[in-house]
């Protein structure tokens, strides 16, 4: 893969991608309650926090999931077709598709799709020198949009992989939505493997959102640094904490940005109003049992033919009927 070509196709997305931000931007500051899409985390800054966060000893999701491909690997990746392509949605580090990689001969291609074409570019280096023998075919965009697979993939099998139980983030609507999409883009008679986090007690959840170290604080006001440097904002960092719960009822832990104090903030030449005490909802996090995810998968066009657990964690394989 010509490197250099990524590059060029990043700053081909930049203004488009601008275009979205400041849009998305402006419509959740300007709503009734105030929210930002958790997507525009990922810059260079917020995709680098968000990997140490998955080293914090509070945050399992992560542990829990190399676990399972890792004990499972050989179960999991048994289920592959030969020659495949690994079609990695929001891959980020590929941290976890190399597991794959390290446990399936039957491999033959990686696609990693991920909006921050930088990340992506830099992680592409390292993954072509540990495995010269893969194919790599990288996408620069927002996976929940419409966008074409290359061509160079298009004869082999192809096999889906969302970790990190993003699945979570979406609204449990739409994340059927999202797994429709999925198979709208990976095709009839495709293979799907997704991370699913796990109901459990309310301790255990809460920390793991907001941790000693306070990784995830600056993970979450990471994206007021990115509206102020890209939108011309005038966010003040230290006029805003960050704050984790979870909602029982709906099964999902939240995090939000409280304003500490009455104040007025400028973004892309609007004006928005924050009152002491109101947040920004920044992103949510729902938790599923192997059933109600199942439920969603059989709803939107997926058989389960695999499930493996350590009672915190999951990893399902799906099949496109």
């Amino acid at each position: 893969m010509d490197v250099q070509a990524i590059a060029q196709r990043s700053q081909q997305e930049t203004s488009r991608d601008d275009c979205w931000f400041e849009r998305d931007v402006v419509a959740g500051l300007a709503g009734k309650v105030k929210s930002l899409p958790a997507k525009y985390f990922y810059d260079v800054a917020g995709s680098a926090l968000f990997e140490r966060i998955t080293e914090v000893p509070e945050y399992y999701v992560t542990r829990s999931e190399i676990g399972i491909l890792q004990s499972y690997g050989l179960a999991i990746t048994g289920l592959l077709p030969a020659g495949c392509a690994l079609v990695e949605f929001g891959a980020g580090s590929s941290r976890k598709s190399r597991i794959l990689f390290g446990t399936a001969a039957n491999i033959a291609a990686y696609v990693p799709v991920d909006i921050s074409g930088d990340f992506l570019r830099k992680d592409i280096v390292h993954l072509q020198k540990d495995f010269p023998h893969l194919g790599v075919h990288p996408v620069i965009c927002d996976f929940t949009t419409e966008f074409d697979l290359p061509e160079s993939i298009l004869s082999l099998p192809r096999v889906g992989f969302f970790p990190g139980s993003t699945i979570g983030n979406l609204e449990p609507s739409e994340a059927g939505g999202l797994l429709q999409h999925f198979g709208e883009v990976l095709g009839e008679g495709a293979t799907l493997l997704v991370g699913v986090d796990l109901v459990k007690d309310e301790r255990t959840l809460a920390s793991a959102y907001d941790d000693a170290e306070r990784v995830t604080a600056r993970f979450n006001l990471n994206l007021l640094k990115r509206i102020n440097r890209e939108l011309d904002g005038n966010f003040v960092l230290g006029r805003f904490r960050h704050l984790a719960l979870y909602n029982a009822e709906l099964a999902r832990v939240e995090m939000h940005l409280v304003s500490e104090c009455r104040q007025e903030v400028r973004v892309a030449g609007r004006v928005f109003q924050f009152d002491a005490g109101e947040s920004i909802h920044t992103e949510n996090s729902y938790k599923y049992t192997l059933e109600t995810f199942q439920d969603i998968a059989g709803e939107n066009g997926w058989s389960t033919i695999g499930a493996w657990t350590d009672g915190l964690y999951s990893v399902h394989a799906l099949t496109r009927r």
